[in-house]
């Protein structure tokens, strides 16, 4: 990865689109370049998908929730990891060290949805104990991380040289 391939993220990710005539725009990268360098990047599995962002809280998913999960399990981590992966709403499950195992992020409609999901967690024989935290107000959330870095940070850290 190059500081060409850097550029396009971060446009990617400051702009919210992976638009080639806007990162073109942005960056004076030519069009059939960052078509190019996005091709290559795909390939790499540096891009994942084509996804469009949606706004969960215009959706009706605007109540967020924190889940610590204790578990005691003979099993395997990863068996879980996936039992609580489906349980609805879980957008995001992190392993985690000390006395909390994982951390669920959910995004829920409402209440109701809040309840279900902790009868589901408590529904799983390795849970042992939640802790669930209810998000007041979302301050910062940025799912393109790239965009919190400056273009010389990600140039020091992440370019070939």
């Amino acid at each position: 990865m190059d500081e060409r391939d850097l550029r396009i993220l971060k446009a990617i990710a400051d702009l919210g689109t992976g638009s080639p005539e806007r990162i073109h725009e942005a960056t004076d990268i030519p069009v059939s370049t960052v078509h190019y360098r996005l091709n290559n990047l795909r390939d790499a599995g540096v891009i994942e998908n084509d996804l469009y962002d949606i706004d969960l809280d215009a959706l009706g998913l605007g109540v967020t929730v924190l889940v610590e999960v204790l578990a005691d399990y003979a099993g395997s981590h990863d068996d879980v990891a996936a039992a609580i992966r489906e349980v609805d709403g879980v957008t995001t499950l992190l392993s985690t060290m000390g006395e909390t195992d994982f951390v669920a992020v959910a995004h829920l409609p409402d209440d109701d949805a809040v309840g279900r999901l902790l009868r589901e967690f408590e529904e799983i024989s390795e849970v042992e104990r939640t802790n669930s935290t209810y998000v007041i107000e979302t301050l910062y959330d940025d799912a393109r991380a790239l965009s919190s870095y400056s273009f010389d940070a990600l140039v020091d850290a992440l370019a070939d040289e």
